[in-house]
């Protein structure tokens, strides 16, 4: 948490003042040094499936805190439904309050299913990279901090990883970021549903300070930088969560 310097000690003390202000001076450097990357409508994936119709696909991936993920893409046209969940551990310790340890291996994701008439793998990753999250931010998104908070691409098959590796390789090289991608790829060995309450937050709580905060831009960009891809009206998982829990 940051405290205030006492300014009173530093009028006293010409020498400590100005060793503070250094210090400050520095820290602000570090921090614009390692500022977030702005949401922008990045390129389509030069390598991706083509949109055909078929049986409903599924994307999992990490990027932070599963609200803001899982609201993003139940605004994005073509997706079926999102479910807020866990991926990278195991079943036994896919819960909430153990993941929330950082022990466990998981990742907090959320889980897209969506009509490959409409969307596209490419697609998916497109809203990812562009709006969901910052695929530069190592173990964090935001104010959230921890290897559960990480960027990561679980890949469900070799054309998942083929695309999603792909479009990793192009992104870097247009030099759209100006920091490196960190985003990993993982072999999807499981994808485990949140608890009910975590489900559809953002929809059910749009005064909460955090989801104000973190969350609600998010789709407010997705409607800006990509609106071909926007639509209105969320489609939720159905559950309803009963309360806030601190996140």
């Amino acid at each position: 948490m940051y405290s205030g310097a006492d300014t009173g000690g530093c009028a006293r003390n010409r020498a400590s003042a100005g060793l503070l202000c250094a210090l400050l001076l520095q820290g602000l450097c570090l921090a614009r040094a390692h500022a977030a990357e702005g949401p922008a409508a990045l390129p389509v994936a030069l390598l991706d499936n083509p949109r055909k119709s078929g049986a409903a696909q599924t994307a999992v991936l990490a990027g932070g805190c599963y609200w803001g993920m899982q609201a993003v893409f139940e605004h994005v046209r073509g997706v079926r439904r999102v479910l807020a969940g866990y991926a990278g551990g195991s079943a036994a310790t896919a819960h909430y309050a153990q993941v929330g340890t950082d022990t466990t291996g998981h990742a907090e994701s959320v889980q897209i299913s969506f009509d490959p008439a409409l969307l596209s793998y490419g697609d998916i990753l497109r809203v990812y990279f562009s709006v969901a999250h910052d695929p530069t931010e190592l173990n964090r998104q935001g104010p959230d901090e921890g290897r559960r908070y990480r960027s990561d691409i679980f890949y469900r098959d070799t054309s998942q990883r083929r695309i999603a590796q792909a479009y990793i390789a192009q992104l870097q090289r247009s030099g759209i970021f100006s920091q490196p991608i960190v985003t990993r790829l993982d072999a999807l060995t499981g994808f485990y549903r949140a608890e009910d309450y975590q489900q559809d937050f953002v929809v059910h709580n749009m005064d909460y300070d955090y989801v104000v905060q973190n969350d609600l831009p998010r789709i407010a960009n997705l409607k800006r930088l990509l609106p071909q891809l926007y639509r209105n009206a969320p489609v939720l998982s159905a559950a309803s969560p009963s309360h806030r829990p601190a996140h």
